[in-house]
């Protein structure tokens, strides 16, 4: 399969998204940081001495998402309509779920911004945590959702 990111010589470009018909399109994203107990519970009381993490996380998460064509070199600017975020506790895996939805209506795709903003989102709440759980690890981020646009819907099966 060739890839539209490099052009007949093989070096590096931007897609020409230029005859594109503008959609709405809807990406939504997912990751998970897991902790110990203890770091969990401290963030569900809001005992942290830095402050609420997920609120700062959420922020975080926002403000990431509005970067991702300054973090990834190819990736065009996009306006971002909406962007929610969530974060779903589970007390038993000793987790956080951080889900995050984006919309826009444009030439090109939101996901790789849904995608950025699930990493913010974790790396925010490590970095928040550090001090207290250096085991925590991320893992599993992925698209879950993907709508609009010409290669149409995909849903994480």
């Amino acid at each position: 399969m060739k890839s539209s990111h490099f052009d007949k010589k093989g070096s590096a470009k931007m897609v020409d998204i230029s005859k594109k018909k503008i959609t709405t399109r809807i990406a939504i994203a997912e990751g998970f940081i897991h902790m110990q107990k203890s770091t969990l519970e401290m963030i569900q009381k809001g005992l942290h001495k830095k402050g609420d993490v997920l609120s700062i996380a959420r922020i975080a998460g926002i403000m990431g998402s509005k970067k991702t064509s300054e973090l990834i070199p190819l990736c065009h600017p996009l306006n971002i309509e909406a962007i929610n975020i969530d974060f779903e506790i589970n007390n038993k895996t000793n987790k956080i779920n951080v889900l995050v939805n984006c919309k826009t209506t444009n030439k090109t795709g939101i996901e790789i911004e849904a995608l950025t903003a699930v990493s913010i989102c974790t790396l925010t709440i490590y970095d928040m945590c550090k001090s207290v759980d250096r085991s925590m690890f991320i893992r599993d981020i992925r698209l879950v959702h993907k709508s609009g646009g010409n290669s149409g819907t995909y849903n994480k099966k």
